[in-house]
């Protein structure tokens, strides 16, 4: 399902944008891709989920946990299956969707992916200090 997620955003991303995807069969917790929305560039973690719990490994929660810390702009965005809502998070929030899952954590959901395009850049480019 993620794959079909990923292609379905490669399909949808807006002309200017520029993603590549990640393949880490080996772990180490590296979001599936890299994205750079009219120069602002950062990493998506994606995910999907038929329920409220979000399947994140302790890899890939350190890693979005050190990245983000470190001032980088890195999201999780979870695909809900059964209402097709997607939710985004900031890329601190793994812990939180780990234990509390999409229901209990600090997010922002969105009805489509053309919203979440229009949110996305201005979400990574604070994180970045970078004028909108």
């Amino acid at each position: 399902p993620e794959a079909n997620f990923w292609n379905t955003i490669r399909q949808n991303i807006p002309k200017k944008w520029f993603a590549t995807r990640i393949e880490n069969k080996h772990g180490g917790g590296i979001p599936d891709g890299h994205i750079v929305a009219d120069g602002v560039p950062f990493w998506i973690e994606l995910k999907t989920s038929k329920s409220n719990g979000v399947n994140l490994s302790p890899h890939q929660v350190a890693w979005n946990m050190a990245y983000f810390a470190r001032g980088g702009a890195n999201f999780i965005l979870v695909k809900h299956l059964p209402t097709r809502h997607l939710y985004l998070f900031g890329g601190d929030k793994g812990p939180s969707l780990v234990d509390r899952g999409i229901a209990g954590t600090e997010g922002e959901r969105f009805e489509d992916l053309g919203s979440m395009f229009e949110a996305l850049r201005p979400h990574a480019a604070r994180v970045l200090g970078i004028g909108e």
